[in-house]
């Protein structure tokens, strides 16, 4: 574990320099991919926007997801925990960061329809799909390298690590969780980006061209959001499962006997 890294006078959290790591690594895959789907040129700056814009937003909505989840704490030193490195919550980061990568995209969408060129929506969140997963995977080694409690359970298998200098510690041998999940996303990734690869030749070649629609079968919004079971996006087919889990377990319950308390 190296939660700081002690250059001279100068201290740096590695969850930080983590972050920063995967939002450059970000924004050049998403470059190459907005590139090769023809929506901007790799000099255009609609990457950097896409990507500085939604992590600059990320940052202020998980400090103030996490402030509002404690409000007695926040109004008792406000000014402290506002400005203060520690204290994000991933879900307020998630919803502000998506948000604004959504306004963007609809920006982008608008001024290339003004200009004569019609892009969609649901193209530019494909675009950004490799690049999020890929992100988010590196984005966890830094809590890998901090120790900050992201770790799995304890486990006997030989890689096991403890975090005993971790911001939070332990001295038993648990997953390394982060590790297992840049796995993960790297193979998100690499899985989303050859889907949009096959997008972006079709995107390539002219309207009129029936065999290319034909031998296609990406849709924009498909790499975002994929089709899993039957045709349903996982959203849906999560939603459907949970559905049927939840009248399993109600119909199970409702067969038992009721338990009847006597007083004494």
């Amino acid at each position: 574990m190296i939660p700081f890294l002690h250059l001279g006078p100068l201290t740096i959290p590695t969850f930080g320099l983590s972050v920063a790591c995967a939002m450059l690594i970000a924004y050049f895959v998403l470059r190459a991919d907005l590139a090769r789907r023809g929506i901007a040129d790799a000099k255009s700056g609609e990457a950097e926007t896409l990507v500085a814009s939604p992590c600059l937003a990320g940052f202020i909505g998980a400090k103030l997801y996490h402030l509002l989840e404690t409000p007695s704490e926040f109004f008792a030193d406000p000014l402290g925990l506002l400005f203060s490195p520690y204290g994000f919550a991933w879900f307020g980061g998630l919803l502000a960061g998506f948000a604004t990568f959504a306004f963007v995209a609809w920006r982008i969408v608008k001024r290339s329809a003004a200009e004569g060129k019609s892009i969609s929506f649901l193209t530019i969140l494909d675009a950004g799909s490799p690049a999020a997963a890929l992100g988010y995977g590196i984005g966890r080694i830094g809590c890998f390298l901090s120790g900050d409690g992201d770790y799995g359970i304890p486990t006997s298998l030989p890689w096991g690590m403890a975090f005993p200098n971790g911001l939070v510690p332990t001295t038993a041998r648990v997953h390394p969780t982060p590790i297992y999940e840049l796995i993960v996303a790297s193979a998100i990734a690499w899985v989303l980006w050859r889907m949009g690869s096959r997008a972006a030749v079709v995107s390539s070649q002219k309207v009129g061209d029936s065999e290319a629609r034909n031998d296609s079968h990406i849709r924009p919004g498909e790499v975002f959001n994929p089709r899993s079971f039957f045709g349903m996006s996982n959203a849906q087919a999560a939603a459907g499962f949970s559905a049927l889990a939840g009248v399993a377990l109600y119909l199970k319950l409702r067969k038992r006997k009721p338990t009847i308390v006597r007083g004494h």
